[in-house]
Parts: C-alpha cells; sequence; structure tokens
C-alpha cells in the first residue's frame, strides 16, 4: 500500500488527498499547506471543509519535511505560485520522487506550461506528471463518475500514476499529448470566462458556437507549442467544456457571469491569469485568437462587455472550418 502526500489545502487538493484516502487505496495521506492558510487552519481545526470531512488515515501538517517522506506528492495550489514553491521544495532531497500537478493554467507572463515550469526549477532526478480534465469535488461527493487524462513526457511516470489511481469513481486516461493537454486544460479556464460572460448576459444561443470555436482557436495555440492541435477536443479541453462551460460550481464561469453583471466574485478564477498570458503569446507571435483576445478586453481594458462580445461573433464572415489551426 502506497502512502502519498498532498501540497495545497484548497478545495481541489483536499479532495485529491480525500480521494487517494478512501477510492485509491493508498495508506497515509499527508496534506500540507502553509501554516498561515485559511484553509489549512480550518482542516487542522475541524478535519472538515465546506465539501467533505477528513478520512481518518489523513494527515494535516505544516512540516514539509514529513510530506516529502513520500515517493507520491500531488501539488494544488495556485498555478502563478508554481515556480516559487519549486524552488523551495528543490532545496530537499527529491531524487526518485513523483510529482502530479493538478492545476490548470499557463505562467504569467512568461507563458510557459506548468510542467516545464516545475522541470526548470527541480534540478534532481525526478518524475514529473500533469493531471487535466473534468470534474468538480460537490459531483464527486456525489458520487457522480468521470473521466481524467494523465500525462508526462516520460510514459513509465504516467502509467504507474494512472495505475496507482484508477477507481470506479475517476477513470484515467493515459495521455499522448502533455503539450495540448497542458494548454488545452488552461484554455479551458478562458473559455469558461466567457462562457459565464454569455450566461451573465443572458446570451446563451451563443454558447454552441463559443463551443464550436473554441477548440479550433486553442489548437493554434497548442500547434505553436508543438504539440498536436486536435488535442483541444479530448478530455483536457473539449471534454472539460461542460464542467467549465455550463456547471455552477465552475469558478471561471462565475467569474464571468458575475463580470457581465458588474459583480464581482472575489475567489480564486484561473484563467484570468491564463488570460493575460494567452493575450501576451497571441499578439507576439501573431496568432488568431478571437476569444480570447476579445475577453482580454473586458477583463483587462474595462471595455464595454456587450459591444466587444458582439463585436468578437460578428467578425467577417468566414467559412466554418477555413482556417482550422
Amino acid at each position: 500500500m502506497k502512502n502519498i502526500s498532498v501540497i495545497g489545502c484548497g478545495r481541489w487538493g483536499t479532495f485529491l488527498g480525500y480521494y487517494a484516502a478512501t477510492y485509491a487505496g493508498c495508506g497515509r495521506v499527508y496534506m500540507y499547506d502553509l501554516p498561515q492558510s485559511p484553509n489549512f487552519i480550518e482542516l487542522r481545526d475541524t478535519r472538515k471543509n465546506s465539501y467533505l470531512t477528513l478520512a481518518d488515515n489523513m494527515e494535516i501538517t505544516d512540516d514539509l519535511n514529513k510530506v516529502l517522506e513520500n515517493d507520491t506528492i500531488i501539488i494544488s495550489i495556485g498555478c502563478q505560485h508554481l515556480r516559487e514553491l519549486a524552488k523551495q521544495l528543490n532545496g530537499y532531497h527529491l531524487d526518485g520522487k513523483t510529482f502530479l500537478l493538478a492545476m490548470k493554467g499557463m505562467e504569467e507572463p512568461s507563458g510557459k506550461i506548468l510542467i516545464d515550469v516545475f522541470n526548470e526549477e527541480i534540478k534532481q532526478n525526478i518524475h514529473v506528471a500533469v493531471l487535466a480534465g473534468p470534474g468538480h469535488v460537490q459531483d464527486y461527493m456525489k458520487g457522480v463518475p468521470s473521466c481524467a487524462v494523465i500525462d508526462s513526457y516520460d510514459p513509465e511516470t504516467k502509467e504507474q500514476l494512472i495505475k496507482m489511481l484508477s477507481s470506479n469513481l475517476i477513470r484515467f486516461y493515459i495521455g499522448s499529448d502533455v503539450i495540448g493537454n497542458q494548454i488545452g486544460a488552461a484554455l479551458k479556464n478562458v473559455m469558461g470566462i466567457a462562457a459565464g460572460i454569455l450566461d451573465g448576459l443572458e446570451w446563451y444561443g451563443l454558447k454552441g458556437a463559443l463551443m464550436a470555436r473554441g477548440p479550433i482557436e486553442v489548437g493554434r495555440l497548442i500547434k505553436l507549442y508543438g504539440g498536436n492541435p486536435h488535442t483541444a477536443y479530448g478530455l483536457a479541453h473539449l471534454g472539460d467544456y461542460e464542467a467549465t462551460l455550463f456547471s455552477k460550481h465552475s469558478h471561471n464561469r462565475t467569474f464571468g457571469e458575475m463580470l457581465a453583471k458588474g459583480e464581482n466574485f472575489g475567489k480564486l478564477a484561473e484563467g484570468v491569469a491564463t488570460l493575460k498570458a494567452v493575450k501576451l503569446i497571441a499578439d507576439a507571435k501573431g496568432i488568431d485568437m478571437p476569444i480570447s483576445q476579445a475577453l482580454y478586453k473586458v477583463v483587462y481594458e474595462k471595455a464595454d462587455i456587450k459591444s466587444t462580445i458582439k463585436e468578437m461573433f460578428d467578425r467577417d464572415l468566414k467559412k466554418e472550418f477555413e482556417y482550422i489551426c
């Protein structure tokens, strides 16, 4: 029986620890976060949060040495803090350990995918994989099954993680394009913001067009990075649209909806920072990404929401599949 550790006590990280402890048959599960983190304090003091009660074999600790005793570590933190964490981790002995990055985004302003950010900072012999695909804690805790994908530059690493974590609640697929899966997962959050804006404007009829055009736009960015543009149609991106573009539990969709209504969301929506990274790349490389570029105007330049979104859908007439990737 394998022990596992999780760095990050937010709703997703805590659930992944709970999942490993109760569904994946792991032994002792260590949960780590900064001692001043409100999420950490709540779990330490009450052993529960708004979504779940910790299993008996889950231990809350702020001792990073204890966390790194285990060979498999899941990381679920805000993606803009990953580089800082990786630098800290590099001060410990990590040779042979496996890290699973369970967040979705791109570093801003570098525009780098998270697995590359992590590998840049860890100067030791480690194994790194990424987790992508649909699923909300609220649904999983009701026993609603879903699918996800685990990918890595190292085939053996992703296969071992899938074998370790698979259950009847989450079916994991073996990813075949770590670049495409990372970018697709990051950009589905951007599309979630767009979907929320359409909800806030009550322009629901345009969601179908967003779903049709989104993967084409994302495929262009995947291709630029050297991935397969068709990965945009897999679990990491299009397969995550139901959970991100429609679910009431989606932070990114809710952020967009409240923005359209002139209200403040007040919680982390990873698509906001990713949007800035994507805009910088699209402008620098001359990539046509009309959805992302329109959202940037709305979110960061405070452009009028109705006219900007309407303009995005009223672009010059084109054949539907004239310029895929």
